[in-house]
């Protein structure tokens, strides 16, 4: 495992070492989970965005409707 050092305000490290004091675990098994969980909420993203031509299309899609065009969810295909 790697070691690494990160800037926090005080007031989130105090909140986050009297927790994990409560809890009865290390700090560092808290930032683990903490970055476990944030690859978990972005693992869908991740997967959208090897999608070949995914962003463009999006960003083509925000254009069209930005011009009134575009079409509406019932006549998206299922």
């Amino acid at each position: 495992m790697k070691v690494t050092t990160i800037r926090l305000p005080e007031e989130k490290l105090k909140i986050i070492k009297a927790i994990a004091g409560y809890e009865g675990k290390s700090i560092s098994k808290v930032f683990d989970k903490m970055a476990e969980e944030y690859i978990l909420r972005h693992m869908e993203t991740m997967e959208l965005l090897k999608i070949p031509n995914f962003h463009s299309e999006c960003v083509a899609g925000l254009a069209e409707i930005k011009k009134g065009k575009g079409k509406n969810l019932s006549e998206m295909a299922d």
